[in-house]
């Protein structure tokens, strides 16, 4: 719980940062960028938090590629290893901390209000991911992800009262 009074204080200190132009424009764009955690150990099924196998490690920092030339203002992450293992490589060449969320309370007025404006990378899990981008698009439109797809980015895109969704795919070199 303190994780979550934090984060919402560093989100709440960082936006109140913002320029007068920055928060007067209504115009501004606000990217989420969302994704599965990488490929997590499964060799002990009864663990309920399990770390990232090499190949999810490989591609948290295949993430951290991706995004290097992606300006990035906030990076989320539910509180597990292996989201935290995902979203930790990209946090770190943003120089920015990962925020703890509870994925069925993100997505509110406040959240839409603190991250207007800006680019939000968002780590979750294969039924929060879609539900996420479901509920920030205001519409049932994605089905769980299957537990296989470590690969899908979901880009929600805000400009004035429009917005946009693209699925797009990175792969891991075979």
């Amino acid at each position: 719980m303190l994780r979550v009074i934090v984060g919402i204080a560093l989100v709440i200190a960082w936006s109140s940062c913002k320029t007068k132009q920055e928060t007067g424009n209504l115009e501004s764009k606000t990217v989420y960028y969302l994704i599965r955690h990488a490929e997590k150990d499964r060799s002990d099924p009864t663990q309920e938090n399990p770390i990232l196998t090499h190949r999810g490690k490989e591609r948290a920092q295949l993430w951290a590629r991706y995004f290097d030339s992606i300006s990035l203002d906030t990076v989320f992450s539910t509180d597990y290893w292996r989201t935290k293992q995902t979203a930790g490589p990209t946090a770190t060449k943003k120089g920015l901390p990962i925020t703890s969320y509870y994925p069925k309370k993100l997505v509110d007025d406040e959240f839409l209000w603190y991250t207007k404006g800006n680019r939000v990378l968002i780590v979750g899990h294969s039924n929060t991911t879609p539900m996420l981008v479901n509920q920030l698009l205001g519409e049932e439109r994605f089905p769980d992800m299957d537990d296989s797809d470590n690969s899908s980015l979901y880009v929600v895109t805000f400009q004035g009262d429009e917005k946009h969704v693209e699925v797009r795919k990175v792969d891991l070199p075979q």
